[in-house]
């Protein structure tokens, strides 16, 4: 009648919850030696996409080969885009 109140007290305490994937953590993503926040990863790519985007007026047909670039450049570097 008992026996699964003791699973309660038992001796061992619970595992630890397996960590979140952290694409800043280089010891859990290495193709981000450095580090690098999503905001400061792909400078360049970021910058030709954003100014297409200001040039265009937002229009995403236009900007999209700019975005498709970004977009592999943060996944080279384990971003999950």
């Amino acid at each position: 009648m008992f026996s699964s109140f003791s699973s309660w007290w038992s001796s061992s305490p619970p595992s630890p919850a397996p960590e979140k994937y952290d694409p800043t953590n280089p010891k859990m993503n290495p193709l981000n030696p450095k580090g690098l926040k999503p905001c400061c990863a792909c400078p360049e790519t970021k910058s030709a996409r954003d100014a297409c985007f200001l040039e265009k007026g937002g229009d995403q047909g236009q900007c999209a080969e700019f975005v498709r670039k970004h977009v592999e450049c943060m996944r080279s570097l384990g971003f999950e885009i």
